[in-house]
């Protein structure tokens, strides 16, 4: 009976021990999971996955290195397992031609393609719901901010989606080399190839990302206040059907795209035409909710028949180019607004 307390005092004591040192690297790891999956479910599966490995093997941890690095060692390499048999997550402007019918129907969705997600940046601060780690905790509850910071770095969803184009170990080596900043030598040992090797990989994956995106973070934004006035505008136009001034905030040559649908459309005139017969058939009510998402600004957008409740519609995520809108990336997954921590019906007051 004595020793059955002691081993179980034991086992608390390197639970907690566990808790109180990795739980504040959840948010990086996290961001760590999407980079390389390209989904914000499976970088919450191989999280999970990942610290329940590390948990069960911690007593053996010796520290030979940093618990970072060894939590970032078996979340990459579940990430390069994971990736083995799935082929990469598209945005619909990234396959086929833009389309050229915007009062057509829409198109039917096709089963075979997975489509890239976004990444609501409310996750790295408050958690994602009904996630738990594998002692029960919050899945970033207590994020060390330096952690947090981390996690934001190359998060944009054109890089991400730039990201999919490249072979996961070249991927892994580009986000750990490009995006966090680590040495050579440090990736090598994390993925034990040779610093050539990881030389290699590196500039073989810079290459194919300069072909794919070769403008991918040359990326001009408004001042805070400048953003601020045109997203509410854009808010305020989207909610009132008012095509003008929507048009107006757009750029001449701006991408409209509407996951998990396949069609995708380009440029003032195709934009418009979309716009007014998408916004102007339904005669839905609609409401936006501002949030941010991939470290842009980006809406919850809430809609339905009823004035008075209305249910979660989309993830809208903007791409800033100065002080105009490049493009619109409408996730039409109700649920992602629930990943985002906002509720999935929305009570209008008077």
């Amino acid at each position: 009976m004595v020793t059955n307390q002691a081993t179980a005092g034991s086992d608390m004591r390197v639970e907690e021990d566990f808790v109180r040192l990795a739980d504040p690297f959840r948010p990086e790891i996290l961001a760590h999971c999407y980079r390389m999956l390209g989904s914000i479910h499976d970088a919450e599966d191989l999280v999970q996955e990942t610290y329940l490995r590390a948990w069960r093997s911690y007593e053996g941890f010796e520290g030979r290195a940093s618990l970072r690095t060894w939590l970032y060692r078996i979340a990459t390499n579940a990430c390069l397992t994971a990736l083995e048999h799935r082929a990469r997550r598209p945005l619909p402007a990234g396959i086929g031609a833009p389309h050229t019918d915007p009062e057509g129907d829409l198109s039917p969705v096709p089963p075979e393609i997975t489509w890239l997600q976004p990444f609501p940046d409310a996750v790295l601060t408050t958690g994602t719901p009904g996630v738990a780690g594998p002692v029960g905790i919050s899945a970033v509850a207590g994020a060390d901010p330096a952690s947090v910071v981390a996690a934001r770095a190359g998060l944009r969803l054109a890089l991400v989606a730039a990201l999919q184009y490249l072979p996961p170990r070249q991927r892994a080596v580009l986000i750990l080399r490009d995006v966090l900043g680590w040495r050579a030598a440090e990736v090598a040992a994390l993925l034990e190839l040779t610093v050539t090797a990881v030389n290699s990989l590196l500039k073989r994956a810079r290459a194919r990302l300069a072909e794919v995106a070769p403008d991918v973070e040359e990326v001009a934004e408004p001042t805070e206040a400048e953003q601020r006035a045109i997203l509410d505008r854009w808010a305020r136009a989207f909610v009132e059907a008012d095509v003008d001034t929507l048009m107006q905030l757009l750029t001449d040559d701006a991408i409209y795209e509407m996951p998990p649908q396949p069609m995708w459309f380009q440029g003032a005139t195709m934009v418009r035409r979309l716009l007014t017969h998408r916004l102007g058939m339904h005669g839905k009510h609609r409401e936006m909710i501002p949030i941010t998402a991939n470290n842009q600004p980006a809406f919850a957008v809430y809609s339905g028949d009823d004035d008075r409740i209305l249910g979660a519609e989309s993830i809208q995520v903007l791409t800033m180019r100065g002080d105009r809108i490049a493009r619109v990336s409408t996730f039409r997954t109700p649920g992602l607004v629930a990943v985002a921590g906002l509720a999935m019906e929305l009570e209008i007051d008077d």
